[in-house]
């Protein structure tokens, strides 16, 4: 069999991680896992600590048959890295504070608060109540970071 070359390596893994953290996030990560992993202290910490272990088996359940079925040429050193970084900055990012503390420093904080009612122009109802939407900047933001963390994790499970 022809060797993959390590670009179709990276495409690969990374499609399938980009799957698995988009059912990871939003179909297995439990409601109460989402309302708590931001809170103060130790059950802010468990909570996230379980929504990031979901998540990490699913990436697992969903790369272990690319690997396998397209022969793919990883590493046991590699998929520890890429799935380790990937869970790390994940964790780092949905504890909530260190992500808002980031997108101040960069001068996004307005960007941050978009679609609640923080924001100044914030959606509101035909009555001029606060209309709440999935559609926030908080949102946005962290899932650009997951991503930026799969393109990082693809990049060593396809190299290392």
């Amino acid at each position: 069999m022809n060797q993959l070359a390590p670009a179709a390596v990276f495409a690969a893994v990374f499609i399938a991680l980009y799957v698995a953290h988009s059912v990871g996030d939003h179909w297995v990560q439990s409601s109460c896992q989402a309302a708590a992993k931001g809170q103060p202290g130790w059950p802010g910490r468990l909570a996230c600590g379980r929504h990031v272990l979901g998540l990490t088996i699913t990436k697992g359940l969903v790369l272990a048959p690319v690997v396998l079925l397209l022969h793919l040429p990883v590493t046991a050193l590699g998929l520890t890295l890429g799935l380790g970084i990937d869970a790390l900055s994940h964790y780092w990012a949905d504890r909530r504070t260190p992500l808002k503390r980031l997108a101040d420093r960069c001068g996004k904080a307005e960007f941050y608060s978009l679609g609640t009612p923080a924001h100044p122009g914030h959606p509101v109802t035909a009555k001029g109540e606060y209309a709440p939407t999935l559609g926030t900047g908080a949102y946005a933001l962290d899932q650009s970071w997951h991503i930026l963390w799969m393109f990082v994790a693809a990049l060593l499970i396809a190299t290392v």
